[in-house]
């Protein structure tokens, strides 16, 4: 059970620098936006978790943001989502 606790740890803070380093390169080092717009808890409140998730996965076709699908699962984009959704990014 151990092991499972901690390869779950393990892999939020891969998420995690995943999210502030290849998200914070267009969004900001803070997610408060830049070429990217604005990835905050208060920018993100009226998006549904799945809504995020998708355009992490799929991107925003016309914009800079890339699909992410080819680099990660369903359930990391979900996991990156809820960390966006909850200001927990740091």
């Amino acid at each position: 059970m151990a092991g499972a606790a901690l390869s779950a740890e393990v892999d939020r803070a891969r998420l995690k620098n995943l999210l502030i380093q290849d998200c914070g390169s267009c969004h900001g080092l803070t997610m408060n936006g830049g070429l990217g717009r604005p990835l905050t808890q208060d920018a993100l409140k009226d998006f549904p978790v799945e809504t995020v998730r998708d355009i992490i996965l799929d991107g925003l076709p016309g914009t800079p943001m890339p699909p992410w699908r080819p680099l990660m699962s369903e359930q990391e984009a979900a996991a990156i989502a809820h960390m966006l959704k909850s200001g927990d990014t740091r």
